[in-house]
C-alpha cells in the first residue's frame, strides 16, 4: 500500500479535539463524584450526595423550565421556519429567495450576547414593542415580556431560527418535483399535493430540525440568563449559579452530566422518530 503522510496532518486536529473533549468529561466526571468542601476550591472524597441533592424541587423547577423552553422554541421555530425555507427553496423569483435567506441567516452574523441585549431593548417595560402597542392603544400598561418564560422564548427562536431554515431547506430541495407534477396530473390541488406529497416527504427534515432546536435551546445561557434575569432558571443557569456564585463545583459538575445525559435520551427519541417517519415519508 502506498504511504499516505498528508492523512496525519487531517487526522490529527480531529484526533487532539476528541482527546480534550474526552479529558473534560473525565474531569467533569470525577468532579460529580466528589464532596463540595465549603470555603474550599478543592473537592473532598467521594460521594453521591451530589446526585441525591437533585431531586429537590428547586432542580425540578430548572429542569422542567429547561424541557418547556426547548419545546416552545422547537415548536415555534418549526412553525416560522416552515414558510420561510418552503420560499426559499421554491419561489420564483431569485430577488425574493436570495433575501429570504439574507433575512434568516442574519441572525448568525452577530453575537449571542448583542443579540440578547437587542431583545432587551425591544421586550423591555419602555421597549419598542410595549411603546408601540401603547401608542396605538391597545394597551394601557406594559406588559411584562422580561424575566418571563414567553420573553425567553421569543429571544431563543431568534436565536435558533437561522439553523433550522437552513436545515428545512435543505431537506425540501432534495424533495422530487415529479412526484409533485404526479400528483397534480392526478387531479390534487395545491393544498392537497403539499398535504399529501410535499410535508410527508420532509418530515425527516422537519424531525432533524426540530431535535437539532431543542438540543440548540437546552444548552443556551446567555439569552435565559439575560432575559430570565434570575426569573428563569434552566439547568444551564443553575450550572453557573451553583458553580460560580456557590463554588459547589461538584454539585454543578452532577447538574451537567445529568442534563446531558438527558439530552442524550431526547435526541435518541427523536432519533427513533426518523427511523419511523423516514418508512412514512417513503411510501
Amino acid at each position: 500500500m502506498k504511504k499516505r503522510p498528508f492523512l496525519a496532518w487531517f487526522v490529527s486536529p480531529s484526533a487532539l479535539i476528541a482527546f480534550g473533549i474526552a479529558a473534560s468529561f473525565l474531569a467533569i466526571a470525577q468532579y460529580s463524584l466528589r464532596a463540595h468542601v465549603p470555603g474550599a476550591l478543592e473537592p473532598g472524597g467521594f460521594t453521591l450526595d451530589n446526585f441525591t441533592t437533585l431531586w429537590k424541587a428547586v432542580y425540578g423547577r430548572a429542569f422542567l423550565n429547561t424541557v418547556l423552553l426547548c419545546f416552545w422554541t422547537a415548536l415555534f421555530t418549526l412553525l416560522i421556519g416552515y414558510p420561510l425555507a418552503y420560499a426559499m427553496v421554491r419561489h420564483p423569483s431569485a430577488r425574493l429567495r436570495s433575501a429570504l435567506l439574507l433575512v434568516s441567516l442574519t441572525p448568525l452574523f452577530l453575537g449571542e450576547i448583542v443579540r440578547t441585549y437587542s431583545w432587551i431593548i425591544v421586550l423591555g417595560n419602555r421597549g419598542f414593542v410595549n411603546g408601540m402597542l401603547m401608542e396605538i392603544g391597545l394597551i394601557d400598561r406594559p406588559i411584562d415580556f422580561m424575566f418571563t418564560l414567553g420573553g425567553v422564548v421569543i429571544a431563543l427562536v431568534h436565536f435558533t431560527l437561522p439553523i433550522v431554515v437552513v436545515m428545512l431547506a435543505a431537506a425540501l430541495a432534495h424533495i422530487d418535483r415529479n412526484l409533485e407534477h404526479a400528483a397534480t396530473s392526478l387531479g390534487a390541488g395545491r393544498v392537497r399535493v403539499f398535504f399529501t406529497v410535499t410535508l410527508p416527504l420532509s418530515i425527516p427534515g422537519i424531525v432533524a430540525a426540530t431535535s437539532t432546536a431543542f438540543a440548540w435551546t437546552f444548552s443556551a445561557f446567555a439569552t435565559p440568563q439575560m432575559i430570565g434575569g434570575g426569573q428563569v432558571q434552566t439547568i444551564s443557569t443553575l450550572v453557573y449559579q451553583v458553580g460560580f456564585a456557590s463554588f459547589n463545583f461538584p454539585l454543578a459538575a452532577s447538574l451537567s452530566l445529568v442534563g446531558l445525559a438527558f439530552t442524550v435520551a431526547v435526541l435518541a427519541l427523536f432519533n427513533l422518530g426518523i427511523r419511523s417517519l423516514e418508512k412514512i415519508g417513503s411510501h
